[in-house]
């Protein structure tokens, strides 16, 4: 079972990044996904996460409204969308793909986790 993101990158602030998670192995339908990320000396943090058919999208506070997550299930693929990007939102990046339909947004209840992907914003 593998998670592979991708997507990240050096962006200058304002600007957009579509991170991708693609799944291997196994097919996620069934599962919720989400997106966490972790900045250098911090712990991983919840950004966004999505249920079994692509709803229920949460956020974290400090991304609502700049940031999209989605999914397409015949893909086995999630997708964020990130726009008007800060520099605080440099970070790697982690895609996880949780056994339960909904994962919440706690590190814990995700059990599947891909490489990371790095996101770099300039001020």
């Amino acid at each position: 079972v593998q998670l592979q993101a991708s997507g990240g990158g050096l962006v200058q602030a304002g600007g957009s990044l579509r991170l991708s998670c693609a799944a291997s192995g196994r097919t996620f339908s069934n599962n919720g996904m989400g997106w966490f990320r972790q900045a250098p000396g911090k712990e991983r943090d919840f950004v966004a996460g999505i249920n079994w058919r692509g709803g229920g999208a949460v956020y974290a506070d400090s991304v609502k409204g700049r940031f999209t997550i989605s999914r397409d299930n015949a893909k086995n693929t999630v997708y964020l969308q990130m726009t008007s990007l800060k520099p605080e939102d440099t970070a790697v990046y982690y895609c996880a793909a949780s056994r339960l339909a909904w994962g919440g947004d706690e590190a814990r209840t995700y059990q599947y986790w891909g490489q990371g992907t790095q996101v770099t914003v300039s001020s």
